[in-house]
């Protein structure tokens, strides 16, 4: 199934009572709170959990300015970036210290690959993170639009629920990582 933001949000509105919506300009009390939380309900879920389908490698490129203290080169972050994940550096994803300051990745090594969290099309979200998604919107919506904190109470059990399962789906998706240096493995041999 092919999902939109405005489809999202009208299944969350739908279930807590609320009138769908066609579309965030329609004036409507519903189509209002839509608006103003859907794109940050959205991202912090994403940004929650390494989600698979929201996982990519890129090499980043150099910037010119140099950081003023700690490290010697700074780079682009994509304009999608949510989360980082890891950065390596040429033909390891992880391994490079770094740090993020404003939207510039900055570390020692002048070739960098970087692991991140971005923000996919809603069309390529898979369906157990669009039930998700829809679960967190309801129980964010359900108190803007109902005032009720019982109802807000458990629509955010339901989500906590929802997360979990989600998480786990997404987890059988890859092979787990193997521990690759860990100090008491390499004791033994």
């Amino acid at each position: 199934m092919s999902y939109t933001s405005i489809a999202l949000c009208a299944k969350a509105l739908v279930k807590i009572g609320a009138k769908g919506i066609t579309s965030f300009n329609e004036g409507t009390a519903e189509a209002q709170v839509a608006q103003a939380l859907y794109e940050t309900t959205r991202d912090a879920l994403l940004s929650s959990y390494p989600w698979r389908f929201a996982t990519a490698q890129v090499t980043l490129p150099l910037l010119t300015q140099t950081p003023k203290a700690d490290y010697t080169y700074s780079f682009q972050l994509p304009s999608d970036f949510l989360r980082a994940i890891s950065v390596g550096s040429g033909q390891r994803g992880q391994g490079v210290n770094y740090r993020i300051c404003e939207d510039k990745l900055q570390c020692n090594s002048k070739n960098v690959i970087l692991t991140y969290i971005f923000r996919p099309m809603e069309a390529n979200f898979p369906a157990f993170f669009a039930s998700l998604l829809i679960m967190r919107l309801s129980a964010e919506f359900c108190l803007a639009l109902t005032e009720s904190t019982t109802r807000a109470d458990f629509l955010n059990k339901m989500a906590d629920s929802a997360y979990a399962q989600a998480k786990l789906i997404d987890a059988q998706q890859s092979v787990p990582q193997a521990i690759e240096d860990f100090p008491l493995i390499g004791v033994r041999t």
